[in-house]
């Protein structure tokens, strides 16, 4: 079955019970709709068989679905948007939108304060909250509005809107009159106020530079292959033999090499000298 939401919210939501729905200006119409663009009489919709057909009865402002103009027995199917004359219209099949919701994320509004406190509302397609008995979230607080604010979840996207309340709505202590929900959101209307409840967003973790870095076995194998033959390296080599490398001043002030042998003759002469020296000194004394 399908019901008729209105695009500006003028009314609450009509479902399509009647095997013939007309719309107009005249009170004698099913929905009556006090507007200069429709007429006394402007269209009815009829139910055959399940189906539902849209019929222009002659009306100045003309009858559109999905921005195409109609006259006579034009099917309508969910999620069309009628527009006659200046009123929008969407027709919504709550049980296929229930389904989707449900498909989809789960959200709820629970009552932490006031009428109704810690009971818990699940949240699909679009719902008055209000003191009449049309809303789908029916409160009898004196300080909400008949049709309070509206709730709509499109896309898993939970928005609310004030419908002109007296006492206004309230988000987070801020007044608003449209806003975008997230989990953890409070709204107070009247006495009540309400938690959103929603899907909880992943949220990537930030690195943590003081954490202890792992590693695999297999990554540290090599470094330390390379650090165990530098060191063997380093163990065989002359360590005065690298720092004479290492300073080539050192290097070039090496004195030269003394003869390793003297020359026969001349060492012979010196060993005759020497004798004689001493032989004439026992002489003497």
């Amino acid at each position: 079955m399908l019901k008729i939401h209105f695009s500006d919210n003028r009314q609450a939501p009509i479902w399509l019970v009647d095997e013939r729905f007309t719309i107009g200006q005249d009170s004698r119409n099913s929905l009556v709709l006090v507007d200069p663009s429709i007429g006394s009489f402007h269209a009815e919709i009829r139910q055959d068989h399940g189906f539902y057909y849209l019929t222009d009865v002659g009306s100045l402002g003309g009858s559109f679905v999905n921005d195409e103009r109609i006259n006579t027995r034009f099917q309508l199917r969910a999620d069309d948007r009628l527009r006659l004359g200046s009123v929008e219209l969407l027709l919504v099949d709550p049980a296929r939108s229930k389904a989707k919701a449900e498909q989809g994320a789960r959200w709820y509004l629970q009552v932490i304060q006031g009428e109704h406190e810690g009971k818990k509302f699940h949240i699909n397609g679009s719902m008055t909250f209000g003191r009449s008995v049309k809303c789908e979230l029916c409160f009898s607080d004196q300080q909400l509005s008949r049709r309070h604010c509206e709730f709509y979840l499109k896309d898993n996207v939970l928005e609310v809107k004030d419908l002109a309340s007296a006492n206004g709505l309230q988000v987070n202590q801020q007044k608003v009159a449209t806003a975008v929900l997230q989990p953890g959101d409070q709204l107070k209307m009247g006495s009540v106020s309400l938690l959103v409840i929603g899907p909880k967003s992943t949220v990537a973790p930030s690195a943590d530079e003081d954490a202890t870095l792992f590693m695999r076995a297999v990554d540290l194998l090599k470094p330390l292959k390379a650090v165990a033959m530098s060191r063997s390296a380093n163990s065989h080599a002359n360590p005065l033999r690298t720092v004479a490398q290492a300073n080539p001043l050192h290097t070039a002030a090496k004195p030269a090499r003394a003869p390793s042998r003297l020359n026969k003759p001349l060492l012979a002469l010196v060993l005759v000298v020497i004798v004689l020296v001493a032989a004439a000194a026992v002489v003497v004394g």
